[in-house]
């Protein structure tokens, strides 16, 4: 069953909404008290959701802290995968077919996974599914279910301030990949200790991956899908590492953070023009539909990330297939109601034009 947010509407669609503007720092932003309590009581959380307290702090900023280990190892990978591009005129189909298919597993590991599920808490997973996924969360390997959450949560609540980890403020190669290779903000890292993470300690299958992170990355990102072809169809061990290993994981990173930085940049706001995040539908065909974003900020809680449902958004597919097994339920989703209300108020005017 769906979950509507009918009540989220302004009281053109039979609902409460009061807006309040906010100052944070240069940047004026209108934000909608959307009931979140009532929503925050139904998801049992909160920290998804703008805080429009938080200011950032006077004077300087820190200086840049380089990880000197992460800005080898991400050059290292970028290299292979350049060199694994040479290698696929002389791959077996079989090959690029099992590279496709650890791409969208590992994929579905974050978007259904980390993001939808854990992050927002946008539909319930029944254990199997829940383990499915943290095996695909582990292929995908951009940290374990409990950080990704962690940051995730804090990039919704202080999103494009000091106290975002990809801040898109600080320009595309920051939000993209440079929030990697640099040390944390202190902003970030002093409101991430404070997030109620309880939800997530709770789920002994989330804490059981983050305590065997490491030997499980080894053996899903990068020793199973090259182990597979090289064994079962005789493929070269070179391309069997190179490309369903290397490659795929270099562009399952690039799709991921193309949703922090150019879904940030890019792109109408058909929603809330007074936000940065923006509709992106590119973005959206490489992250199994995870770039309208512009929609997703606005009600983080929707657990298809948009109002078009499978339109360039697999995830949304694959999620409502769970729920046809079984495996899923309690999708929650926003009223065409509100959405329309939404946009005749705080959009760009975007959705006029389609």
């Amino acid at each position: 069953l769906f979950k509507e947010f009918s009540s989220t509407s302004s009281t053109t669609a039979g609902g409460t909404v009061t807006s309040r503007v906010t100052r944070n720092g240069n940047a004026v932003m209108e934000k909608d008290l959307l009931n979140h309590e009532d929503l925050a009581g139904d998801r049992g959380m909160v920290d998804d959701i703008f805080d429009e307290t938080y200011r950032e702090k006077e004077g300087p900023k820190p200086p840049l802290r380089y990880v000197w280990r992460n800005i080898i190892l991400m050059s290292l990978l970028h290299l292979g995968a350049l060199f694994a591009l040479t290698l696929i005129p002389s791959a077996k189909i079989q090959t690029l077919a099992w590279a496709l298919l650890c791409f969208v597993v590992s994929a579905l590991g974050i978007t259904a996974g980390s993001h939808r599920l854990w992050s927002h808490r946008s539909y319930k997973a029944t254990l199997p599914l829940r383990i499915f996924l943290t095996i695909a969360n582990s292929m995908a390997f951009q940290n374990d279910i409990y950080e990704w959450v962690r940051d995730h949560r804090v990039h919704h609540k202080f999103s494009e301030t000091d106290a975002d980890p990809h801040n898109a403020m600080r320009g595309f190669f920051f939000s993209h990949i440079g929030w990697l290779l640099v040390r944390k903000h202190p902003d970030v890292i002093e409101k991430g200790q404070k997030l109620d993470l309880s939800d997530i300690k709770a789920d002994k299958v989330v804490m059981f991956q983050r305590r065997y992170y490491k030997p499980s990355v080894v053996l899903l990102c990068f020793t199973l899908p090259a182990v597979v072809p090289w064994y079962f169809w005789d493929e070269s061990i070179i391309i069997s590492f190179f490309i369903p290993a290397i490659l795929r994981y270099a562009i399952g990173l690039n799709a991921t953070w193309l949703v922090n930085s150019a879904a940030h940049m890019f792109g109408n706001r058909p929603y809330d023009q007074n936000i940065n995040p923006r509709e992106n539908p590119l973005v959206s065909l490489g992250a199994l539909g995870e770039g309208f974003h512009n929609y997703h900020h606005t009600f983080p809680y929707d657990y298809s990330t948009s109002e078009f449902g499978w339109r360039f958004n697999l995830t949304t597919a694959f999620i409502d297939l769970m729920c046809l097994l079984g495996l899923a339920s309690d999708r929650k989703r926003v009223s065409k109601e509100v959405i329309l209300a939404r946009k005749m108020r705080t959009g760009d005017g975007s959705h006029k034009s389609g």
